[in-house]
């Protein structure tokens, strides 16, 4: 019996969740609420997914995983309108979340071998008789705990790098967003017809039962809060996990910026994807001296987007609730800030307005906590320094962006700010660029996706020192000679004694 006949067996009398539409609040399908004895089943078929997966190698895992990416290429339109759907994001922002997740996918197939593989290193010159190694093997099965708001992309940032190392995956999606991870999973029972990638839906209770199963990691994006709860989950096992949390990005402007630039990606960065973006700007920081100049030209952009109709540009919120969220900051900014463009009667149901407000208090909502809608506040500064000092002091530290003229000073900021990454003259930029790790600090999580650093964070190092010959000195017994003691104590000096000018 498949997996897929055990769930459909184990699931007939289960509860379901249905997906909406959130433009105009019509049904898009329904899905089962696996509980723990059903993730369980997932689990159980991945661990000996992940066995046959191990054995494919690199070669083979390679060719497995192109041969998906083709799968899902050539019905790219059809996964877009999918997450279109359910996220009620335009179906051509969700047909780049699929260009940008099949990118990371190509890059993590064709590298895991160069970055992974078994390499030798330097052992030293007292070690010359040792042959030295280092190699990355993976867990076993990894349970990625994926987020709505790019319920392609994000998730995808973990399972391709995972099934690239060589682990099986079980993918338990939102339950606002469960169509795109069933979809990719049949597309790889079609492609492969292995249980190494496996979907669960259904809530949180089958999230939290997943990180109960027999897992060997978890990937998980989400809030700070339930970030906690997961790694307190995971702990009682000594499971291990990555966390993609909130984020609270600050955008800088120096006085020398290119203006027009630095507003189209203000808004561009605040109000894309409706400001469901965790690496998204939410406040920005400019030098007094061009303030006005900017916050006219984000006022002048940000209120021609449409956000309404078969051209709107944005959608509305995914999560129904998320609305009220913006609504309070909207309402706590306005207290000892100014509306310059929109206000709380941007707010229409789950459609908001882009919101612009300007010189917030800095123990506001609005800049201290996470809105993830389309509101974003611009406060002056005197200086990139204090910019940079502003932009450090919330809890958070996803991204960040700097916009200047002046490479130096750039480098200078991007150095300061504590962020995981940091973009210089645009946003988002380094999100198609696969090779680039991403992350947070702080309450934005820990770990990294993407890149050499992605694949290594689903692998666990193994060394190995084999000895290939006699050593002169013998220390490695318990027949040690005098003579053998006096030359280690004249080594010392001669090895570790001078404290400048050694080359290692």
């Amino acid at each position: 019996m498949t997996l897929a006949d055990q769930t459909a067996q184990a699931g007939r009398e289960a509860r379901q969740i249905t997906t909406y539409r959130p433009v105009d609040g019509e049904p898009v399908a329904s899905y089962p609420v696996a509980d723990a004895a059903q993730v369980g089943i997932a689990v159980t078929s991945a661990r000996d997914g992940a066995r046959w997966w191990r054995e494919q190698g690199f070669a083979g895992r390679r060719a497995h995983l192109l041969r998906w990416k083709s799968h899902v290429a050539l019905r790219a339109r059809e996964l877009a309108d999918l997450i279109a759907a359910e996220t009620g994001k335009p179906a051509d922002d969700a047909l780049l979340e699929v260009m940008l997740t099949l990118g990371h996918l190509d890059w993590a197939a064709k590298n895991a071998a160069r970055v992974l593989r078994r390499r030798r290193v330097r052992a030293g010159l007292v070690n010359y008789n040792q042959h030295a190694t280092v190699g990355y093997e993976p867990y076993g099965v990894v349970g990625v705990i994926g987020p709505w708001n790019y319920p392609l992309y994000t998730p995808m940032g973990s399972i391709s790098y995972a099934l690239a190392a060589g682990n099986a995956v079980v993918f338990k999606p939102s339950e606002l967003t469960p169509g795109p991870a069933v979809w990719l999973a049949e597309r790889w029972r079609e492609a492969v017809g292995h249980d190494v990638l496996v979907a669960v839906t259904g809530d949180g209770a089958t999230g939290a039962a997943l990180v109960a199963a027999d897992v060997d990691k978890v990937a998980f994006t989400g809030s700070t809060a339930t970030a906690k709860k997961v790694m307190a989950a995971a702990a009682e096992r000594l499971v291990p996990i990555v966390a993609e949390c909130g984020g609270k990005d600050a955008l800088l402007v120096a006085a020398d910026a290119d203006l027009d630039a630095a507003a189209d990606f203000v808004v561009f960065g605040a109000m894309g994807n409706a400001g469901q973006t965790c690496v998204g700007v939410e406040r920005v920081y400019v030098v007094e001296t061009v303030r006005d100049a900017l916050v006219s030209r984000v006022v002048e952009r940000a209120g021609r987007l449409r956000t309404s109709g078969a051209d709107a540009q944005y959608g509305p919120m995914t999560l129904p609730a998320q609305a009220d969220v913006v609504r309070r900051h909207v309402e706590d900014a306005v207290r000892s800030g100014t509306a310059v463009l929109g206000g709380t009667e941007s707010v229409h149901g789950r459609v908001i307005d882009p919101i612009v407000v300007t010189d917030v208090d800095e123990h506001s909502l609005a800049v201290r906590h996470e809105t993830f809608g389309p509101l974003v506040v611009i406060n002056t500064v005197t200086s990139l320094e204090e910019a940079v000092e502003r932009a450090n002091a919330t809890p958070y530290g996803l991204g960040a962006a700097v916009f200047t003229k002046d490479a130096r000073a750039a480098s200078a900021a991007a150095d300061a700010l504590r962020a995981g990454v940091v973009t210089v003259n645009s946003v988002l930029g380094f999100a198609a660029v696969a090779a680039l790790p991403f992350g947070g600090v702080k309450e934005s999580g820990f770990g990294r996706i993407h890149g050499a650093d992605g694949l290594r964070e689903f692998s666990t190092v193994k060394s190995v020192a084999r000895q290939t010959r006699k050593a002169a000195l013998n220390l490695l017994t318990m027949d040690r000679t005098e003579k053998d003691m006096h030359l280690v104590a004249r080594m010392i000096p001669l090895l570790h004694g001078r404290s400048k000018g050694s080359r290692g």
